[in-house]
């Protein structure tokens, strides 16, 4: 009789951030020959696994807030509702093991799984922990991390290095295809991506857009606006997409430089596939983990910091002059998915 298959329970949300890299993961588990069930709480979380053929499973959770709000009283209930939800789920489904990646909606998973004594694995893709993880870490068996010099607040056996995975494909845009997204010749200025995470930034925008017409002496400009955050501009040389998805490779293909906000995820791919970064972190209203994040890339002389107060014109041509040429287009992934994975196996049950 063939042995059925471990199931495997992934989780996080909130934002593409925390959803991801579980997608950069997924060829990993399938040579695995894992089951796989998500279990989440947006549209966003849901649309994402249902489009790359992974079981997803709704509950409710409370958002983790860092300020006051009357919502915080209503939300300790879904936090609880959102307990007994996945308490349901995993009696029943049984998992193997859970491996989360954050964000508010993975806390009443990990809860639930520690009562129910299914072990819990963890990664932290920004340097410091975030509320969640500082949450579920005393909970999981491991916490997986992304920067070496986070080691410092994952202290082994359960801290472990793994990296921060990303999808194989972004290294395999064509740029023959990306100048065509652009509607761009092969020949011409160098390319700018400007992008600010998976919802944009309005910061960044209201920059380009006060700026676009000098920029554009110097750089041709791919602007990635956020959904309904962009304005009409039709001007030569620029172009402007609402959201990307397997675009997003192409784009990297023909990019010179580009100019973000400091997500974990988005600086890992940047230096993956060799673009040099100036980088504008979000810092109000945050826990300054992006401010962190860039720092640590400054200090691979892949990347310039731009605080958001100081951003203006001048300053941008100055970062943008110090920084180094861009690498080749190939992809040095690392063996992040891999060691993501051995980590897995070691904790299932």
């Amino acid at each position: 009789m063939k042995p059925k298959k471990p199931l495997i329970v992934l989780t996080g949300g909130g934002t593409a951030g925390h959803v991801m890299p579980h997608v950069s993961l997924l060829s990993e588990f399938y040579e695995k020959e894992w089951s796989l069930l998500y279990i989440g709480s947006k549209a966003m979380e849901r649309d994402t696994m249902k489009a790359h053929g992974v079981e997803f499973v709704g509950v409710s959770s409370g958002k983790l807030r860092r300020y006051f709000s009357w919502d915080n009283f209503f939300d300790h209930f879904r936090l609880l509702w959102g307990i007994l939800q996945s308490l349901c789920i995993l009696w029943h489904r049984s998992p193997a093991v859970v491996f989360s990646k954050g964000g508010y909606v993975s806390v009443p998973i990990c809860v639930a799984a520690w009562i129910l004594r299914i072990p819990v694995v963890t990664h932290e893709s920004d340097f410091s922990p975030g509320l969640a993880t500082r949450l579920i870490m005393p909970l999981a068996r491991r916490v997986c991390y992304s920067f070496s010099a986070s080691g410092k607040f994952f202290p082994p056996p359960k801290g472990v290095h793994t990296g921060n995975p990303i999808r194989r494909e972004l290294g395999e845009g064509s740029p023959a295809e990306g100048f065509r997204l652009c509607g761009f010749s092969s020949e011409g200025l160098p390319v700018l991506l400007v992008m600010g995470g998976s919802s944009g930034a309005v910061a960044l925008n209201e920059f380009m857009y006060r700026n676009l017409s000098a920029i554009l002496t110097r750089f041709r400009v791919v602007h990635i606006t956020g959904k309904e955050k962009n304005q009409e501009v039709l001007q030569e040389g620029y172009r402007h997409f609402s959201y990307v998805t397997h675009e997003l490779a192409h784009l990297y293909a023909v990019t010179e430089v580009v100019l973000s906000r400091a997500g974990a995820n988005s600086v890992f791919e940047f230096e993956a596939v060799g673009i040099p970064m100036v980088l504008i972190p979000l810092s109000v209203g945050s826990r300054g983990d992006q401010v962190e994040n860039a720092e640590l890339m400054v200090g691979t002389g892949r990347a310039r910091m731009i605080l958001q107060s100081e951003l203006g014109l001048e300053r941008f041509w100055k970062e943008v002059e110090a920084l180094p040429p861009r690498q080749k287009n190939e992809l040095h992934v690392g063996d992040a998915g891999k060691k993501i994975v051995d980590v897995l196996s070691r904790e299932i049950r």
